[in-house]
């Protein structure tokens, strides 16, 4: 059975930093072709409102979605089966719920990358990020 478990978030003032988590069982995240993070805008279920945030390809190539470039960074430790979202300089339109994801195809572009907040092979529960002007 596969589990993706996120953790870190909370609530932060703008400026301010915070490190996401994704603890991942039943599978490897070094196998997985893509690995990444999408969030959902607050008050919101569907796909649209849906942004997909960065990804990281088993080969190591990383992308970053437009809003997030220079301020977020997506890493992971194979060793501990996880991925990582350092966020920093947040702002609140960055509130959302943040969800670990993975697929079987890459995120390479920005319009694989897009996709992974639609077509996931696995999703955790999401954790919550509020930030406060």
């Amino acid at each position: 059975q596969v589990q993706l478990e996120e953790s870190g978030g909370g609530s932060v003032q703008a400026g301010g930093s915070l490190r996401l988590s994704c603890l991942a069982s039943g599978i490897s995240v070094s196998r997985v072709t893509c690995m990444g993070w999408f969030r959902q805008a607050p008050g919101t279920q569907g796909p649209a409102e849906r942004e997909a945030v960065a990804g990281i390809d088993s080969d190591g190539s990383l992308t970053y979605g437009d809003s997030v470039k220079g301020r977020f960074t997506i890493s992971k430790d194979d060793a501990k089966n996880s991925l990582y979202l350092q966020m920093d300089s947040l702002n609140p339109e960055d509130t959302g719920t943040y969800y670990c994801a993975g697929r079987w195809a890459s995120c390479g572009t920005e319009r694989l990358l897009n996709a992974l907040s639609t077509m996931y092979s696995y999703k955790g529960q999401g954790t919550q990020v509020t930030v406060s002007s």
